[in-house]
């Protein structure tokens, strides 16, 4: 798959180290079948094994997926449960594929507050591969920018006050480094970010890491979003001239 994948791009095309996929649609999806929009959140998971194999082979060091927000919490018990259940699922039916493909799983967001078996399945799958050394899948679970943000700020003024650093030595590299995306290291600012569904926002994700990405909104709803829209919204990052404030 490697070698045809790669094939159906331009060769001197640039690859984007880290695309982050805010993954909308599904309930539209389901809706559209007049499926409940469970049946569209279960579609979207298996669409995550396709995709993440693809960007692996095109050579994508960094794929963040927005899996659950903090605000998805609001939405009815009942889908929020099942919500809750597919991480249980995805990596029951997928770790050896993870395992076989050399991918390592990250997960980006406020896990301490997950019910104890999402919590314990999605730490167990960061555990069994964790010395995978290709393309890093990061989940982004009970992830919020804003929440994220204010985290970062708290932990700095503890720091502060407890004298461990100056309040005058606080710039851009300190403060990312109390960001949940810190264990990405260089990789953790996406160079391409890709909404699904035609939403033209970007839903508090990664609010501090996106100030310089380019961004695709992609009409297809997520459970149909193929390999070929990636290809095609990597061909339009290609074609984007990154300037970074520049000229």
């Amino acid at each position: 798959m490697t070698e045809d994948i790669r094939k159906r791009l331009d060769p001197e095309a640039s690859i984007p180290k880290h695309v982050a996929i805010i993954m909308d649609g599904n309930g539209r999806w389901a809706k559209r079948l007049g499926q409940p929009r469970i049946a569209g959140h279960k579609e979207g998971m298996n669409n995550v094994k396709t995709i993440a194999t693809a960007a692996s082979h095109l050579g994508v060091k960094v794929l963040s997926l927005y899996a659950f927000s903090t605000e998805n919490w609001s939405r009815p018990s009942k889908e929020v449960n099942f919500l809750m259940r597919l991480p249980v699922d995805f990596f029951g039916t997928f770790m050896p594929d993870l395992i076989k493909e050399n991918i390592k799983v990250l997960v980006t967001g406020f896990t301490d507050h997950l019910p104890d078996r999402t919590r314990k399945v999605v730490m167990k799958a960061v555990e069994d591969t964790k010395d995978n050394t290709g393309m890093i899948l990061n989940f982004a679970f009970n992830y919020g920018g804003r929440a994220e943000i204010v985290h970062a700020a708290k932990e700095l003024a503890i720091k502060a006050q407890d004298g461990s650093i100056n309040p005058e030595d606080i710039d851009d590299e300190l403060f990312s480094s109390q960001l949940l995306t810190s264990q990405l290291g260089e990789l953790a600012d996406p160079d391409l970010l890709i909404r699904t569904s035609g939403e033209e926002r970007i839903s508090n994700f990664m609010l501090w890491q996106l100030a310089y990405s380019e961004m695709v909104f992609d009409e297809t709803l997520w459970p149909d979003y193929s390999v070929d829209n990636l290809i095609e919204d990597i061909q339009e990052f290609d074609r984007r001239d990154r300037r970074f404030g520049s000229v």
